[in-house]
C-alpha cells in the first residue's frame, strides 16, 4: 500500500496542474453523472417494517393502501367576531368554493363532503391526492395555492390546509433553511480554526476546499448509488455532516505531517520529497482511517431499513471520496504551496544576509520542536498520565461509565408529526385541526385477506370487532369497513383520539392486537389478519430497531477489531480499541439520554423534550461514532508505531506518538465539534439529537480517550501492546525510513 501511495503522491507533486485539473474534472463528472440519471427515491414499499408493514402490503394488494390526504380547515378568523361557531351562508359558500377548486385539480383523486366539528367551531374537507402516499408532497403545492386563493376571498373566516404532504413540505423547507444557516456558521468557524492551526490562509483554505469539493462529488455519486440503495431523503444530510468533518480531518492529517517533515529538515528537502514522506506516513493513516469509517458505516445495511441503507450509502461514498482527494490532488497542492514557501524563505534569508542579520537556527529549531511536541496544556496532561497511568486509567474509565449510566433507561420512540417544531406554520394548523377533530389524531387499521367467497363473513366479523371495541375510550369514533373490488381484502378503520406518541394510543394498539383481533380471527379460520395504521407504524419501527441492534453492534465490533488487527498486526490493540470505542460511544449516548429525555436542558438547547430518543438516533450514532473514533485511533497508533519502529523503549514510544499526534487530533476535534454542534442548533429534534451527541462524542474521544485513557492503558501494557507481533525496526523497504532520494 505504502509504495502505491508514494508513487501517486510523486506523480501528483510532479504534475500539479494536471492533478488539480483532473480532480475538479472528476468532481464535475460525478455530479454530472448523478444529475443525468437522477435520484431513485425510496417508495412506500421500501418503508414497510414489522406487522404494520405486512398489513400495508395486504391492503395495497387490494387497492386499499393509505393515500396522501390533505384537510382544508375552516374556522372563524381571529378578531372577526360572531363567536367561535362556523355556520351560515358564508361558511357554506367557502366550503363549496374550496370543494369546487379542488375537484378541478388533476392532482386530486377525491374530495369529501364538509364535516362539522362536534362543537361547531370548524368545518373540514378531506382532499385525497392521486398516486402513492409518499408522492403527495411532490403534488401538494397546487392544492395549497387554491386554499390560499379561497382564503383571500373570505377575510372573516380562516381557511387553511394541513396534512401529511403539506407537513412534509414544511419540514423540508425548514431543514433546507437551517442547513443553509448551519453552513454559514460552520464554514467560517472551520476556516478560523484551520487558520489558527496553520497560521497561513492558503494552508487553511486547502482542507475546506477539498472537503467541499468532496461533498459535491459524493452527492453526484450518491445519486448513482441510489439505483442500488434507494434514497430515503436523508443521504444529502449525512454527506454534508460527515463529509465536512472527515474531509477536513484527512486533509489536516496530511498537511500537519507535511509541515512537520519540512520543519525537521528546513531547506534540505525539496517540496516534492516532503510530500512523498507525508504520503508514506500520514497517507497510509488516512487510507486506514477512511476504510475503517466506510467499513463501520456499511454495518448499517444490516439494520434492514431503507433509511439506514441511505445513511450508510451517503457516509461510505463521501468518506471514500475524501480519502481519494487527500491522496491525489492534495499532494499537488502541497507541492505548489511548498515551492511558494521555499521561495519566500529564500527571499527572507537573502534580505537578512543583505542586512547583515544572523539567523538564529537554534531558536527556530526549538520552536519547531515545540510545534510538533504539543502545547503546554497537552504536555501538562500527558506528564501526569506518564507519572500515574493506573490512577489516570481508573479515574477516566469511571467518568465514562458514569456518563454512560443513563443509557440503561433509554426510551426509544419514532418521532411522529406532533414532535415537529411549531415554527413551521402548518404545524399550528395541525394543532387547530386536532383540537377541533380529535378523531383525526391517529387511526388503527385491521386488514384481513381471505377468499372472495368469504367477503361478507369477514366484513361482519370486523364490524363485530368494532362493536366490541366501541366502549373502549381509547378507540372512540366512527369506524369504517372497506372491501377491495375483488373481495379478497377487507379493511377496518378505527379512529384513535390520541396522538401516536401517547401511552393511551400505544396501549390501545396492544389491546387491539392482543384481545380484539384474536377474537375476530377465531371466527375467520384460514384468514390472514394484521394491524397497521399510524400507531402501529410508530410502535413497530423502534421494536424493529431493537431487534436489529445486536446484529449491527456485533458486526461493528468484529469489523473494527479486524481492521485494527490488519492495520497494526496487534490483537491487544484491536481488543483495547473496541473497548475504548464502546466506552466513548456509550458515554456520549448516556449524555444524550440525560439531556433529551428530561426537561432541564430545553431552554439551553431551544427544544421541547419528547421524553424519548428518536428510534433511529442510537443505531446511527453508534456506527458513526465507532467510525470517527477509529479515525483518531488509527492516527495516534500510527505515530506510536513509528516511534516503536525507531527502537524507542515502549513507554517512550507511547508518549512520543501521543505527543506528536496531539496537535492534529486537537485541531481535527475542534473542526468536528464545530460542524456537529452547528447541527445541534437545528429545530428538528432528531437532527438536534444527532448533532449534539456527535459533538459530545468527539470531545470525549479526543480529550478523554486519546489524551488520558489510551496512553495510560498503553503505558501499563508496555511491549504487550503489539502482541503477537513486535514493531521492531522498520524495514529498509519502508519509504518513511529510506533516504528521500530513493523513496518509492
Amino acid at each position: 500500500m505504502t509504495k502505491t501511495l508514494v508513487r501517486a503522491a510523486r506523480w501528483s507533486a510532479a504534475h500539479p496542474w494536471k492533478a488539480i485539473a483532473g480532480w475538479f474534472a472528476f468532481v464535475a463528472l460525478c455530479l454530472g453523472a448523478g444529475l443525468s440519471v437522477g435520484t431513485h427515491a425510496a417508495t412506500t414499499e421500501d418503508y414497510r417494517i414489522g406487522e404494520a408493514g405486512r398489513a400495508e402490503a395486504l391492503a395495497a394488494e387490494g387497492g386499499l393502501e393509505q393515500r396522501a390526504v390533505e384537510q382544508v380547515l375552516i374556522t372563524r378568523a381571529p378578531g372577526a367576531g360572531g363567536g367561535r361557531a362556523v355556520d351560515g351562508p358564508e361558511a357554506r359558500a367557502v366550503a363549496a368554493d374550496v370543494s369546487a377548486r379542488m375537484r378541478k385539480l388533476p392532482e386530486v383523486r377525491s374530495v369529501s363532503a364538509p364535516v362539522r366539528a362536534a362543537d361547531g367551531s370548524a368545518l373540514r374537507i378531506a382532499v385525497t391526492l392521486k398516486g402513492a402516499e409518499l408522492d403527495g408532497k411532490k403534488h401538494v403545492e397546487p392544492l395549497l395555492a387554491q386554499t390560499r386563493e379561497a382564503a383571500a376571498g373570505h377575510p372573516r373566516l380562516r381557511v387553511e390546509e394541513v396534512g401529511g404532504p403539506s407537513i412534509s413540505k414544511g419540514v423540508e423547507a425548514l431543514r433546507s433553511t437551517e442547513l443553509a444557516r448551519t453552513e454559514k456558521i460552520a464554514l467560517p468557524v472551520t476556516l478560523i480554526t484551520l487558520l489558527l492551526a496553520f497560521g497561513s490562509l492558503a494552508m487553511a483554505v486547502v482542507p475546506l476546499l477539498l472537503a467541499l469539493s468532496s461533498i459535491v462529488a459524493a452527492v453526484g455519486l450518491s445519486m448513482l448509488a441510489s439505483h442500488l440503495f434507494p434514497d430515503a431523503g436523508v443521504g444529502t444530510n449525512v454527506i454534508l455532516l460527515i463529509g465536512l468533518a472527515v474531509g477536513v480531518d484527512y486533509t489536516l492529517f496530511y498537511l500537519k505531517r507535511e509541515r512537520e517533515e519540512r520543519a525537521k529538515a528546513p531547506g534540505r528537502l525539496d517540496p516534492r520529497a516532503v510530500v512523498e514522506l507525508a504520503a508514506a506516513t500520514s497517507g497510509r493513516a488516512v487510507v486506514l482511517s477512511g476504510l475503517a469509517v466506510a467499513a463501520s458505516s456499511a454495518t448499517l445495511y444490516l439494520a434492514d431499513d431503507v433509511i439506514f441503507s441511505s445513511l450508510a450509502t451517503g457516509a461510505i461514498v463521501v468518506t471514500l471520496v475524501a480519502v481519494v482527494s487527500s491522496l491525489t490532488v492534495l499532494p499537488a497542492l502541497l507541492a505548489k504551496l511548498g515551492e511558494r514557501a521555499e521561495r519566500r524563505a529564500e527571499s527572507r534569508a537573502a534580505r537578512r544576509a543583505a542586512a547583515g542579520t544572523p539567523t538564529n537556527s537554534r531558536r527556530s529549531g526549538r520552536a519547531r520542536t515545540r510545534r510538533w511536541r504539543g502545547g503546554r496544556v497537552t504536555e501538562a496532561v500527558l506528564g501526569r498520565v506518564e507519572k500515574r497511568p493506573a490512577v489516570t486509567l481508573g479515574a477516566a474509565t469511571l467518568l465514562l461509565l458514569a456518563l454512560a449510566a443513563p443509557l440503561s433507561g433509554i426510551n426509544l420512540t419514532d418521532m411522529s408529526r406532533e414532535t415537529h417544531p411549531r415554527s413551521i406554520p402548518v404545524m399550528q394548523t395541525f394543532d387547530r385541526l386536532n383540537t377541533a377533530f380529535p378523531e383525526l389524531k391517529a387511526t388503527h387499521q385491521v386488514v384481513v385477506r381471505d377468499s372472495a367467497d368469504h367477503a361478507d363473513e369477514v366484513a361482519e366479523a370486523l364490524r363485530a370487532l368494532a362493536r366490541e371495541a366501541e366502549p373502549d375510550p381509547d378507540l372512540a369514533g366512527t369506524s369504517r369497513v372497506r372491501v377491495s373490488p375483488d373481495g379478497r381484502i377487507t379493511l377496518l378503520e378505527l379512529p384513535v383520539p390520541h396522538h401516536v406518541s401517547t401511552e393511551e394510543a400505544r396501549s390501545s394498539l396492544q389491546r387491539l392486537r392482543d384481545t380484539y383481533v384474536p377474537r375476530a380471527a377465531s371466527a375467520l379460520p384460514g384468514a390472514e389478519l394484521a394491524v397497521t395504521g399510524d400507531v402501529a407504524r410508530y410502535a413497530d419501527y423502534p421494536e424493529h430497531q431493537k431487534r436489529q441492534l445486536p446484529l449491527v453492534v456485533g458486526a461493528l465490533l468484529l469489523v473494527t477489531f479486524l481492521m485494527t488487527v490488519w492495520a497494526f498486526r496487534s490483537v491487544v490493540l484491536a481488543l483495547a480499541g473496541a473497548v475504548l470505542n464502546l466506552l466513548s460511544a456509550g458515554a456520549s449516548l448516556g449524555v444524550l439520554v440525560a439531556v433529551f429525555q428530561h426537561r432541564w436542558a430545553e431552554g439551553l438547547l431551544d427544544c421541547t423534550s419528547t421524553g424519548s430518543i428518536g428510534s433511529r438516533v442510537p443505531l446511527f450514532l453508534f456506527v458513526i461514532l465507532f467510525g470517527l473514533s477509529m479515525d483518531y485511533q488509527v492516527f495516534v497508533l500510527s505515530r506510536v508505531r513509528e516511534a516503536a519502529q525507531s527502537r524507542l523503549p515502549a513507554r517512550q514510544a507511547v508518549m512520543a506518538g501521543v505527543r506528536r499526534s496531539a496537535g492534529v487530533v486537537t485541531s481535527a476535534a475542534v473542526v468536528m465539534v464545530t460542524v456537529f454542534a452547528s447541527f445541534a442548533a437545528l429545530h428538528l429534534i432528531e437532527m438536534k439529537q444527532i448533532g449534539f451527541s456527535l459533538a459530545v462524542a468527539v470531545l470525549l474521544d479526543a480529550f478523554v480517550i486519546r489524551l488520558l485513557v489510551l496512553p495510560a492503558l498503553m503505558l501499563l501494557l508496555g511491549e504487550a501492546n503489539w502482541w503477537p507481533s513486535r514493531p521492531g525496526r522498520a524495514s529498509a523497504t519502508n519509504p518513511a525510513e529510506r533516504p528521500l532520494a530513493h523513496v518509492g
